[in-house]
């Protein structure tokens, strides 16, 4: 603003406003977000299906030229803008790739997103491809997520770590877990924004649609890594719901909040027999999220209120339309 204070309308001062709660209790938060997308050959007018530039697997070790050099040139970008990259490779459908970005603070993370995605977007065009976040491309495809692994941190002690627990795992950890399963359903929309988040998220291919966490579950909301010997320090849980396309300060933001909430309010984490799933569609998300205490709180009233507007238009206008679907099955047979 003019007179120097943050927007009401800045998502990163909303990641800052949650950072800064985190340090009064005495943390400080890492993540390290796992960044998945789609390269294509240029699109095509209209609304074509987009075509891959490769058919390459899950960690496809044979030449695949196209994804290894377009990967290569991108990190060397990334990297001479400040942005360390852990460590990339091929996804599992047709052009997907994977980079993920180094552990750093949350904040500097979200930053580090938002610069990848300009960097990917230039990089692709300089090829003449075309690289897209877009969460769920193709029906007969895993989509593209987020994965986050988080951490908080007590000075230099790893906060979620605790010698002699199940897991290694602190009931600092534990209550973190415990809130965002409970407030998951109520945050769905800031983490799975778009109405093609939830074919992603209900669509198969590993994406978490049930409210369960799990060791080493590819298909939890939230995964808990193995710990290894002397890697206290590493000691983490991945979120599996973001998609690449969320706005990283406010997934950030609200995912922290949940976990926050579930440390101060001393949530205890049980075995999930029968989990509820994740809300099916954008709609369901909305109404979830309208109803959260927690979520108003966290975003602030004017991004909570311009976010719930953005998202009942785009839903509005989602349910209005006739797919191809229903042209393709409805319009020789009625």
């Amino acid at each position: 603003m003019p007179d120097g204070t943050p927007s009401p309308a800045d998502p990163r001062h909303v990641l800052k406003r949650t950072l800064d709660k985190a340090a009064n209790l005495g943390f400080t938060c890492y993540t390290h977000p796992e960044i998945e997308f789609f390269l294509f050959h240029e699109l095509a007018s209209g609304s074509s299906k987009p075509t891959p530039v490769d058919s390459g697997g899950y960690f496809d070790h044979t030449p695949a030229p196209v994804g290894h050099d377009f990967r290569r040139q991108a990190i060397t970008l990334l990297e001479a803008m400040g942005v360390s990259v852990e460590f990339s490779h091929h996804e599992g459908a047709p052009g997907q790739q994977e980079i993920d970005l180094r552990y750093a603070d949350a904040l500097s993370t979200a930053d580090n997103v938002m610069t990848f995605r300009h960097i990917i977007k230039e990089v692709a065009l300089n090829q003449n491809f075309h690289a897209s976040f877009m969460p769920k491309p193709f029906t007969e495809y895993p989509g593209s997520g987020m994965h986050t692994h988080i951490s908080l941190f007590q000075g230099e002690r790893n906060a979620f770590y605790e010698e002699g627990k199940e897991d290694q795992l602190s009931d600092i950890a534990r209550s973190f877990i415990a809130g965002i399963i409970k407030h998951a359903p109520e945050f769905t929309a800031v983490t799975n924004q778009w109405v093609n988040s939830y074919k992603r998220l209900h669509g198969g291919g590993e994406a978490p649609s049930k409210i369960s966490w799990g060791k080493e579950s590819r298909d939890a909301l939230i995964r808990i890594p193995m710990y290894k010997p002397k890697k206290e320090n590493s000691t983490r849980i991945e979120f599996r719901a973001p998609d690449s396309a969320c706005n990283p300060y406010l997934a950030f933001a609200v995912t922290i909040a949940a976990g926050l909430k579930g440390i101060e309010s001393g949530y205890s984490l049980s075995t999930i027999k029968n989990p509820d799933s994740l809300p099916a569609n954008l709609n369901e998300a909305i109404a979830a999220m309208e109803k959260s205490d927690l979520v108003r709180e966290t975003l602030g009233e004017h991004v909570f209120e311009y976010f719930l507007r953005n998202k009942r238009a785009e839903w509005n206008e989602y349910r209005r339309q006739v797919s191809a679907f229903e042209l393709d099955r409805y319009l020789r047979v009625l």
